[in-house]
């Protein structure tokens, strides 16, 4: 069985970004955690995760963890801020065009397919240079689920509904795209 590290961004005395009374870390860890029982129920998945409470963890200890466990996938899971609204997924840049590449195909599709019922904007798959997707071994993403300073996008954000169809549209798209 595959091991997938699942990480919720920030934690701790890193707030990430804040919003319409939400904080990222916060969303981040609830949404790691949901994903984790989606798979582990659904799948018998080995699901790690980089944090599980609200503790800071350095982003070069993030990906030193899933190096170590020989980790089959490493998802990063964060929320937008900046003035925009929508989803949008990131891999490394050079990776567009290897099994990276593929899985960010799938995963971002299973998401989008989830965003579509609420009108949500498709912002893309794109490429950057971040730290947890520079320093791990294996396919990584990074999600940026909807913008913590968009009024719509922070309202869906705090329906229990919402975040549960999230996060189950996430643990799929992770199941799809390591075929479990």
């Amino acid at each position: 069985m595959p091991i997938i590290v699942l990480d919720p961004g920030h934690g701790g005395s890193d707030p990430g970004a804040i919003g319409n009374g939400l904080q990222e870390k916060n969303l981040a860890l609830t949404i790691g955690l949901k994903v984790k029982a989606y798979l582990e129920s659904n799948y018998g998945a080995d699901v790690r995760m980089t944090r599980s409470t609200d503790v800071f963890i350095e982003l070069s200890q993030r990906s030193a963890f899933a190096n170590g466990l020989g980790a089959s996938y490493f998802v990063s899971l964060h929320h937008n801020a900046g003035g925009g609204t929508g989803f949008e997924s990131f891999v490394y840049t050079g990776t567009r065009e290897t099994e990276t590449g593929r899985r960010q195909d799938v995963v971002h599709a299973e998401i989008m397919k989830f965003y579509s019922q609420y009108g949500l904007r498709d912002r893309g798959k794109k490429v950057a240079n971040f730290a947890v997707l520079r320093g791990t071994s294996m396919p990584a993403i990074l999600l940026e689920n909807l913008f913590m300073d968009s009024v719509n996008d922070t309202n869906l954000l705090k329906s229990a509904s919402f975040i549960q169809g999230l996060s189950n549209a996430i643990g799929l798209g992770i199941a799809k795209a390591l075929n479990l």
